[in-house]
């Protein structure tokens, strides 16, 4: 099959992709918030969307199930990159990766103090890499949900979790108290299909690059 296949998650990621498709004259036929639909034509007979999750985004295009997806750095570090080109950072989906503590904790001592950290997160590789660099030493709680319960319930000193507004770190009387990295989307090719149908792939990701200078 010549078609071409791009990964996408709902929500704001692939809100923020639909003016990077347009300018590649690409156009959804259905919205994934409102279809039940997983796989979406296009405008374009030959390209079609697959709605997942976004941390599957980097596995079905490693895997060739997708040609391209977007996926943001967050998942990109925690997946590891095998077998994918990254060649853009298309600037989107923007926020921070930060460590959380609740209100009153007094994070600073207790790292000067040595004292052994109960952190939580769904990113364990970030978070493991950040405490092991500042060399504090900290039990790794992986979780699914709201990280924001963490410290609330008592099963973690503090999380580690993307934050875009504060909003909900402040409703949870939580405070953003050490910055880890900027998180924005990149596009994500599968190596072989870059290869084997570059003639259709390389406009799509050239159009892309375009919109994203402007």
């Amino acid at each position: 099959m010549n078609g071409i296949t791009i990964a996408l998650s709902k929500g704001r990621i692939f809100d923020e992709t639909l003016p990077l498709l347009a300018a590649a004259g690409i156009v959804p036929a259905e919205n994934p918030e409102t279809s039940r639909k997983l796989i979406i034509e296009t405008n374009r007979p030959e390209v079609r969307l697959v709605i997942v999750r976004a941390t599957d985004v980097p596995t079905y295009v490693q895997y060739g199930a997708a040609d391209l997806g977007v996926a943001g750095k967050d998942v990109m570090i925690e997946h590891g990159g095998e077998g994918l080109y990254s060649p853009l950072d298309l600037n989107i989906a923007k926020c921070r990766m930060m460590v959380a503590v609740p209100e009153g904790f007094d994070y600073q001592n207790a790292v000067r103090q040595g004292n052994r950290l109960k952190v939580a997160s769904k990113y364990t590789k970030m978070a493991r890499e950040h405490f092991a660099s500042k060399g504090v030493h900290i039990d790794l709680i992986k979780l699914y949900g709201s990280m924001e319960l963490a410290p609330l319930a008592g099963l973690a000193d503090a999380i580690v979790d993307l934050v875009s507004t504060g909003s909900t770190l402040k409703a949870n009387k939580l405070v953003a108290v050490e910055d880890i990295m900027e998180i924005s989307s990149r596009l994500v090719v599968n190596q072989a299909s870059l290869k084997v149908k570059r003639e259709t792939l390389q406009p799509i990701i050239d159009a892309f690059a375009r919109a994203v200078e402007r």
